[in-house]
């Protein structure tokens, strides 16, 4: 099977939640519809039955440098590579957007993932209010 990564995808505020809930994050539902308003763009991938699968986003002030955010997918659709495709698409847009650099934070785990994905891992640090 293969699914189409679409950007800017029309997402109802609760799928995400959802999405987020199923892969074991937090649901953060007062996020949204905010982040659809302030990012500069997502991406989504629907299943066969129209469920939503995969989403990420990159955010930023929209001039050189974007981050990109929460990027999830199914559980039950893990390992197809869905993934990979969604994030280079984000890479893809940011470029065709103007954005020169596209940074993201992740777990060791992860490093991976996100090399294959384009990313050169790098030193960094990350602050945190709570």
């Amino acid at each position: 099977m293969t699914y189409n990564v679409i950007i800017n995808l029309p997402i109802a505020n609760h799928e995400v939640p959802e999405l987020r809930e199923l892969i074991g994050w937090g649901r953060r539902d007062n996020d949204y519809p905010a982040i659809f308003e302030r990012c500069n763009f997502w991406a989504g991938v629907r299943s066969e039955d129209n469920r939503l699968i995969a989403f990420g986003y990159v955010c930023g002030m929209g001039l050189e440098h974007g981050y990109l955010e929460d990027v999830m997918v199914h559980p039950d659709f893990q390992g197809q590579g869905i993934g990979v495709t969604l994030v280079k698409a984000l890479l893809s847009e940011s470029e065709r957007f103007g954005l020169g650099i596209v940074t993201v934070s992740f777990e060791e785990e992860n490093t991976n993932f996100y090399k294959t994905s384009g990313f050169t891992p790098s030193a960094g640090g990350v602050w945190q209010s709570y």
